[in-house]
C-alpha cells in the first residue's frame, strides 16, 4: 500500500516501455510506508524508485534516517518527479510549499557538504536532505543517494536517474504528525514488539552493525 507498492503502480503506469532510463521521461520516485513518521521501529525508511539506469529494468532502493519520515510530517505519501531541470536545481518542501530552487552552486559538491550548505540556507538543522555527489551529477551507474550524512540508496543506479533530471537534492520540513486511529494503543504494540525483539540476537546484530552484518552470512553462501 506503500512504499514500491505503491511505486510499481505508478511508473507501470508513466513509463513507457522501452524508453533509455537516463531520459527525462523516466520517473524518479522518494515514496515511504503506511507506519512512517509514526515512532514505529523500522518505519522511518525511504524507498526510491524508477527503472533503473544500470540494469534497464525495475529499480529500487531503500535508505533509513527520517527523509522519509519529515517527507510524512509534510503531508506527503510519496514524491514523483517526471522531466529533467533546464539547470542544476534542488527542491524545497515546506509542508504545504514546495518549489524549485537553483542549485548551481552545489554542483560538484559532495554529499556531506550539500547537505550542510542546504541546512544553513534554509536555517533549519531539522531539514532532512536526499542529495546525489559527483558520481550522480556524471550519472555514475553506480551511483548512490545520499540523506543523514552516509545513509544511502545505493542499489540500481538511482542517483545517476536523479542526476539526468539535473536535481541536486530534495529538501523537506514537516510539523504536522500522521493522523492516528489509536495512538495509545500503537505505543503499547510497539512497546511489546521492542520487548520481544531485544531478545532475538538478529536484531541486536542488525541494530549494532547495520545492514553490513548481512556480510557474514553472505560468507556461507
Amino acid at each position: 500500500l506503500g512504499g514500491y507498492g505503491l511505486s510499481a503502480k505508478i511508473l507501470y503506469e508513466d513509463i513507457v516501455p522501452g524508453i533509455n532510463p537516463l531520459v527525462p521521461s523516466n520517473v524518479l520516485g522518494f515514496t515511504t510506508g503506511l507506519l512512517s513518521g509514526t515512532g514505529v521501529p523500522n518505519g522511518n525508511n525511504t524507498t526510491v524508485v524508477g527503472k533503473s539506469p544500470l540494469t534497464g529494468t525495475w529499480g529500487d532502493s531503500r535508505m533509513g534516517a527520517f527523509f522519509g519520515c519529515e517527507l510524512k510530517h509534510a503531508g506527503y505519501d510519496a514524491v514523483f518527479l517526471y522531466g529533467k531541470a533546464d539547470e542544476p536545481a534542488y527542491i524545497w518542501i515546506d509542508d504545504d510549499e514546495c518549489e524549485v530552487r537553483d542549485a548551481t552552486d552545489l554542483w560538484g559538491m559532495d554529499t556531506y557538504h550539500t547537505q550542510d550548505i542546504l541546512r544553513d540556507e534554509l536555517g533549519d538543522n531539522h531539514v532532512q536532505v536526499a542529495c546525489i555527489g559527483p558520481s550522480g551529477e556524471k550519472l555514475s551507474l553506480i551511483s548512490c543517494i545520499v540523506t543523514d550524512r552516509g545513509r544511502a540508496a545505493g542499489r540500481s543506479g538511482l542517483g545517476a536517474l536523479m542526476g539526468s533530471k539535473n536535481l541536486k537534492a530534495i529538501a523537506v520540513r514537516g510539523t504536522r504528525h500522521p493522523a492516528l486511529f489509536d495512538r495509545d494503543m500503537l505505543r503499547e504494540l510497539t512497546r511489546k514488539w521492542l520487548e520481544s525483539a531485544k531478545k532475538d540476537q538478529n536484531f541486536r546484530r542488525l541494530a549494532k552493525y547495520g545492514t553490513m552484518q548481512e556480510m557474514l552470512s553472505a560468507a556461507y553462501i
